[in-house]
């Protein structure tokens, strides 16, 4: 691969091509976030400070970002599962849901 190659690939947004880590799986809204955290240094108050939020509604987005992380780190084959999974990492899902949708789509795949 030569240099121009690479920096195609780097400029290349992501959501124009297959994921390749975690990383590669956050939306938008977690990039920024992710980003202002970081440039916070890490503080939890100060990005609280620059979003206009209260600590705890920063404590819980970052707590719901490291689920999503930690679900989309994992093998999954089936995009099914990785987007049940992210869902309810965002919240937009409920648990129970999750585990009925989830019961389904593996009782499917087995019947293959």
């Amino acid at each position: 691969m030569n240099i121009m190659d690479e920096k195609m690939n780097f400029i290349q947004p992501h959501s124009l091509h297959t994921p390749q880590c975690w990383v590669d799986s956050l939306n938008d809204e977690d990039l920024a976030f992710l980003k202002r955290f970081t440039l916070a240094s890490g503080s939890l108050k100060e990005t609280a400070k620059a979003y206009g939020i209260s600590y705890p509604t920063v404590r819980l987005r970052l707590d719901r970002l490291i689920q999503k992380i930690e679900l989309l780190a994992e093998e999954i084959n089936s995009p099914f599962e990785r987007e049940l999974r992210s869902r309810y990492a965002d919240g937009k899902l409920d648990l129970e849901s999750m585990k009925v949708l989830l019961a389904q789509h593996r009782a499917d795949l087995a019947r293959k």
